[in-house]
């Protein structure tokens, strides 16, 4: 029962909070919307502050799994992949509750306040995202995944920030198309590197400079 109303605690803040920010929205609207009393509420989280961190926590590993079912199949070009995980968020931002990123909105909101837990939650959150994408572009066969998963990152910020700031999530479309070049670039980049490394063994070879080891 206690991780029942827990569970309804944090998913009544993750409404609230997403909506409306973290400072104006009191933990009496968040008691009311999960249908306990305050007391109740605070038996579970000991100040707001804690059930911030909660609601944060709670939305970690959902939205890279979000991220991870736009990537798509394994099994299809990396550039391509790319490309439509951007379109993907394009489509999540046309959802008329969509607020952009929860975890950046908490660490603007706090910017004043570094020590903040929501504002510490946050940019463990980015950089588990971000090494995620430097795993999927490794395994995807990159040459640098990790300049790559850190320049994809921040084209989804800005296109985050844009499409918040314009109500336009044509942003997403175009910063799609910035990354899957920037794959396509990094990809081409790999087999010419692989293709000299070819060329120069073929070319010791033929020279007679191979030399058998058993």
């Amino acid at each position: 029962m206690s991780e029942t109303t827990s569970a309804r605690i944090v998913e009544a803040a993750e409404a609230l909070f997403y909506e409306h920010g973290l400072r104006s929205v009191g933990v009496d609207a968040i008691a009311a919307r999960a249908g306990v009393t305050k007391r109740t509420l605070y038996n579970h989280f000991q100040s707001k502050d804690a059930l911030i961190a909660a609601y944060l926590e709670a939305r970690d590993s959902a939205t890279v799994e979000r991220y991870r079912n736009w990537l798509g199949d394994a099994a299809l070009p990396m550039s391509e992949r790319i490309r439509g995980m951007f379109a993907a968020l394009a489509d999540y931002a046309k959802h008329p509750r969509w607020r952009g990123c929860g975890f950046t909105r908490a660490a603007v909101e706090l910017a004043g306040q570094p020590g903040h837990p929501a504002v510490q939650m946050a940019a463990r959150h980015k950089k588990r995202f971000e090494a995620w994408l430097e795993q999927e572009l490794t395994s995807g066969g990159a040459n640098d995944p990790s300049h790559l998963a850190r320049h994809i990152a921040l084209l989804i910020e800005g296109a985050i920030a844009q499409m918040l700031i314009h109500s336009d999530t044509s942003y997403a479309l175009s910063a799609g198309e910035a990354a899957a070049r920037l794959v396509a670039a990094d990809m081409n980049a790999s087999r010419h590197s692989a293709a000299r490394a070819v060329s120069v063994s073929d070319a010791h070879l033929s020279n007679g400079t191979y030399q058998y080891t058993d």
